[in-house]
């Protein structure tokens, strides 16, 4: 009897052990690998404005070979690798024109958006040119936009990636915060620059949100963006540029790079 019950613990050892290693197979298995297919959908962000080395046949999209999602499929070498994002893309952007090459082979999709839809250019150009309260109301504005409508633009825009992509492991980057703050900095005054990083910090918040009740990565790229933000002396953003005025508050190379580019390879 001692025999038959030594027998049966082993077999029970077994059998745990075959359904433990299953599982982790089964697991490792949903993880994206670098030879499935790499979809990069979104904003300026993701394409890479401000970084300059702009691919000329992405025309208006300004989709940069120093953007994160270039460096990223270049560092990893996918299956295929289809690439979007467009310069000023809002939700209904994203939905109606970058969600194409999504298909079930997708391993791999990174997103930011959101930023656009809140009025983030016009909130930047309200408190760079007009009174601290015309700053403050606009920030207001735009804070009371991404607590209303926001949320539900991007469940929009995360069920048909997911709808399209079933498999894909799917990356939500946020937005950094654009001032260092207690420091000297010609421009803006203090109250301004902290309630645009605020503002950001609440989209962020949104953003992290929904990411999370799709099942989605959320990407913070506030930690390596500080101590690099404007004002810093060591800035990854840049500051108004009125030469070029579409390439202000965004990221530079360095910020694409030692800033976004981390983010999406911890969160892939």
């Amino acid at each position: 009897m001692r025999r038959f019950r030594l027998v049966g613990f082993l077999s029970s050892v077994l059998l745990a052990a075959g359904a433990a290693l299953t599982g982790a197979a089964t697991a490792q298995a949903a993880q994206p690998t670098a030879a499935e297919g790499y979809v990069a959908l979104g904003d300026s962000y993701s394409s890479g404005v401000g970084a300059g080395g702009y691919i000329s046949s992405s025309g208006d999209c300004k989709r940069s070979t120093k953007s994160h999602p270039y460096l990223w499929a270049a560092a990893h070498s996918p299956s295929t690798f289809d690439f979007t994002a467009c310069s000023g893309a809002r939700t209904g952007d994203v939905l109606a024109g970058q969600l194409g090459p999504l298909s079930s082979a997708t391993g791999l999709v990174s997103i930011s958006v959101g930023g656009n839809d809140a009025g983030f250019a016009d909130v930047m150009m309200t408190c760079v040119l007009q009174s601290e309260s015309s700053c403050l109301s606009r920030i207001a504005t735009a804070r009371a936009y991404v607590d209303s409508t926001l949320p539900g633009n991007l469940d929009n825009v995360y069920s048909a990636i997911r709808s399209k992509a079933p498999s894909a492991h799917v990356v939500v980057i946020g937005y950094p915060r654009f001032y260092q703050l207690g420091t000297s900095c010609i421009g803006l005054s203090e109250a301004k620059r902290k309630a645009i990083n605020d503002a950001s910090d609440h989209l962020n918040t949104a953003i992290a949100k929904r990411a999370a009740d799709h099942g989605f990565t959320f990407g913070d790229v506030r930690a390596p963006f500080t101590g690099h933000e404007i004002c810093s002396g060591s800035s990854w953003l840049h500051s108004v540029n009125w030469l070029n005025i579409g390439e202000s508050y965004h990221p530079t190379a360095a910020g694409q790079s030692g800033g976004y580019l981390p983010v999406l390879d911890s969160a892939a």
